[in-house]
């Protein structure tokens, strides 16, 4: 099949994009580079495009009920107009897809992975039942997402609606640059940030007027995307889960609510953790530009131990940063690690939560 391409394309291509093919869509993986676009995004503000993502709608009488039995949240938590992060699992408690939901008025929107959205909706409508409706928007919908300690700035003078109050994993029907939209608090780069979902047909009006403001926003590519989500040690879905590790595994676990009943995985899940982990996600930072990649082996003395899921070299520290799963004893910071980056041993230390720690929300 021909690649698609996002409502944005031509755009793109306009601002000198290099495009590549992505989930099957063309995307931009840089415009003037990844470190400068990363850079901006932590010291200003950047833009990039997310239409790729896959958005479904869950409605009816039994909405609630249904979202708690196919995802790992617990879904009754959340207010009108919150957002929550979640998972759907397999039977063995494998890790299907990462998603992000959110509680509308009459309605709910999950967001999910767009290499995913054909298989995961094909799996959600194998589940459906009497008095839940399940809709596949995917193709209507446009997404942008603003991100950096200048967005709120940004985004405030095109936005109808006062956005100063809206909070961290919030999000309100507005309009942004006279399009109509879902604005939300959100974003997958430590920054504080805006997403902003509107008709595909006029996304380009939004991102059009958000690149016009005075401060100065970067277009930012798929590249700066993964960079800046790493430095947060956010989770990337085929790399560092999928059908074969557990939330659990991949340091999920706050996303799991036990008690809220039964759901998909849920026993694979109680039984990990009265007899505990085999493995954990962990992170580990270099102190060398001689970065990890996905694959390289990871040590801890003489014994391997684990493989690295995702890792590369981090703008905003200049070394290298990666996430491994790990035999269980050694995910601790006593640790010795190392990394086999293409045959040098290379020294290691174990990071407990994001490796870049400067990033805060309102």
């Amino acid at each position: 099949m021909e690649p698609r391409k996002t409502p944005l394309y031509d755009r793109h291509v306009k601002l000198g994009g290099k495009m590549v093919e992505f989930a099957g869509f063309l995307m931009p993986v840089q415009y003037g580079g990844i470190v400068e676009e990363h850079r901006a995004v932590r010291r200003s503000a950047g833009v990039f495009d997310v239409s790729h993502m896959g958005e479904f709608t869950v409605s009816g009488d039994r909405a609630l009920e249904y979202l708690n039995a196919v995802t790992t949240n617990d879904v009754a938590a959340l207010e009108p107009f919150q957002v929550q992060y979640s998972a759907m699992l397999n039977d063995e408690g494998g890790v299907i897809d990462d998603l992000v939901l959110y509680r509308r008025d009459s309605d709910y929107l999950l967001v999910v992975n767009a290499a995913n959205t054909a298989r995961d909706f094909e799996w959600l409508s194998g589940r459906l039942h009497e008095g839940v409706e399940l809709k596949n928007i995917s193709d209507a919908i446009g997404q942008i997402a603003v991100q950096g300690p200048q967005a709120e700035g940004i985004v405030a003078p095109l936005a109808a609606d006062d956005i100063s109050g809206l909070g961290y994993y919030n999000s309100m029907n507005s309009s942004v640059a006279g399009v109509p939209c879902l604005l939300s608090r959100t974003g997958y780069t430590g920054e504080d940030g805006f997403e902003i979902y509107a008709d595909a047909a006029r996304t380009g009006e939004i991102w059009d007027a958000v690149l016009a403001s005075d401060a100065g926003p970067v277009p930012c590519g798929l590249g700066a995307r993964d960079t800046l989500r790493l430095e947060m040690a956010f989770r990337l879905h085929g790399s560092d889960m999928d059908e074969t590790t557990t939330p659990l595994e991949a340091g999920l676990g706050w996303i799991v609510k036990m008690d809220k009943g039964d759901f998909t995985g849920r026993d694979v899940l109680a039984r990990q953790r009265e007899e505990g982990l085999k493995r954990r996600l962990v992170g580990l930072m270099t102190q060398t530009r001689r970065f990890p990649r996905p694959g390289f082996k990871v040590r801890a003395g003489d014994e391997e131990v684990g493989a690295v899921t995702s890792g590369g070299f981090s703008p905003s520290l200049e070394c290298g940063i990666a996430l491994a799963y790990v035999a269980r004893p050694h995910a601790k910071k006593t640790s010795d690690f190392s990394i086999d980056v293409r045959g040098e041993k290379v020294e290691a230390e174990y990071v407990k939560g994001p490796f870049y720690k400067e990033a805060s929300h309102k």
